[in-house]
């Protein structure tokens, strides 16, 4: 195992696609400690088939769509009639947008390419500082896959086989969380700045906002009626959306065509390819850790290092934290997982906190350098040098720790509502 381990780290620095690498590695253990190779196709045969995975495509589709269809312009615009007159109005309405695109697109990736587009360029005009309007729009994507449908959290319910619907759930009260302490911070920027707020709007001008983002917003209304009701399960509910989508932006809004689909099919082809080959080679590599009793040994070595609960807890964090910073978010979750959950599982965590304080330590990488691919992305769409982006968006990390500390150690933060929803 130390030999292929090794190799697998050393590879990381060439360059070769992570499924590769994790393919690789798995051969050479298997043929090096005398297992059966058909072990490899039936790792990798049992991670493909999977129910649970089919809604990642649907996920994505429904994003793409969602990203073409004029529906992040008509969320913001009602965001911002909702929450505008605050001080900094145009900080809490990107907050918001991103608390309702979370109900669709499930990545921070779509939410800050999608509606950071938008944002960034209403708050510029409207005379924000061009580093609180890029910090304040990456750090409110994080809330994009804490806060259901969620496309990490459907990896992560594979690779931990764990309840899709009580991950789902269990997202919802740090979601909230997330954006009420990010909307606390644009609070503070907006009376330290001086920034603007809208004046309160009117009943007529709420309700043809309310009237234009209407069909856009009863998508997550439809997802959690569906999925809560029992009419469908989370992963039909994938299905649902995207063909909700993809109406709402033929037909309703009529920002969509005919000659979009074959763009975004052969985008959301692109993406799950590369999901559902990391999710195969993980399966294995997973395996192959299980077999060497790795998390037992990272387990023991732990609890000699830290002797309660809580130093552990505390080091798990600073270590996905870490890792967030230099590794693709659904990469971590599928090589990790099989080690982490384990031993937080046996710690007596419950599995759907587990998930979360995962979760939201690898999402919260995507806004720490130096991979920060959510900074790269709100870097290019303002025209801002990435160093710049990266320094206003340090501050805002601190409401984000304080929510995962929270999560950490408040565990009804993350089981009270799947409880309450599905039982114990």
């Amino acid at each position: 195992m130390t030999l292929a381990f090794t190799l697998f780290v050393l590879l990381l620095f060439t360059g070769l696609p992570l499924y590769v690498n994790l393919g690789l590695c798995s051969v050479i253990y298997i043929f090096l400690g005398g297992f059966n190779p058909i072990t490899v196709l039936q790792r990798v045969t049992m991670a493909a088939n999977s129910f649970t995975l089919l809604a990642a495509p649907f996920f994505i589709i429904m994003g793409n769509i969602m990203n073409n269809s004029g529906v992040t312009k008509r969320m913001f615009d009602f965001a911002n009639v909702l929450v505008g007159r605050l001080p900094g109005g145009l900080g809490h309405a990107n907050v918001v947008a991103s608390v309702m695109f979370a109900g669709m697109s499930g990545t921070a990736v779509a939410d800050a390419g999608g509606l950071g587009n938008i944002e960034i360029k209403a708050m510029q005009d409207a005379g924000y500082d061009d580093d609180f309007s890029c910090a304040i729009t990456a750090a409110s994507s994080v809330i994009g896959p804490i806060i259901p449908p969620s496309l990490p959290m459907v990896i992560l319910a594979v690779a931990a086989e764990a309840s899709i619907g009580r991950l789902f759930l269990g997202g919802i009260i740090p979601g909230l969380l997330m954006a009420i302490t990010l909307m606390i911070m644009v609070s503070i920027y907006a009376h330290k700045r001086n920034y603007p707020r809208a004046q309160r709007p009117t009943l007529k001008l709420l309700w043809s906002a309310f009237k234009e983002a209407f069909w856009a917003l009863m998508a997550p209304v439809i997802l959690f009626v569906g999925i809560f009701s029992g009419i469908f399960t989370p992963t039909e509910a994938a299905v649902i959306a995207a063909f909700y989508s993809l109406i709402l932006g033929l037909f309703v809004y009529r920002e969509f065509t005919f000659k979009d689909i074959p763009k975004v099919i052969f985008s959301t082809c692109e993406t799950t390819g590369v999901v559902l080959a990391l999710v195969m080679t993980a399966s294995i590599f997973g395996w192959i850790l299980s077999v060497s009793q790795v998390p037992q040994s990272i387990s023991q070595m732990l609890l000699s290092i830290a002797h309660t609960k809580i130093l552990v807890l505390l080091i798990l964090n600073m270590f996905l934290l870490f890792v967030g910073m230099f590794m693709e978010g659904t990469a971590a979750i599928l090589i990790l997982t099989p080690i982490l959950i384990p031993i937080m599982v046996n710690m007596g965590i419950n599995i759907t906190q587990a998930c979360l304080i995962m979760i939201m330590n690898l999402m919260i990488g995507v806004i720490t350098p130096p991979i920060g691919v959510v900074l790269y992305v709100v870097a290019n769409v303002a025209k801002v040098p990435f160093e710049r982006v990266t320094k206003a968006t340090v501050p805002f990390l601190i409401p984000l720790l304080v929510v995962l500390l929270l999560v950490t150690f408040i565990p009804w933060i993350t089981t009270l509502i799947p409880n309450l929803v599905l039982g114990n």
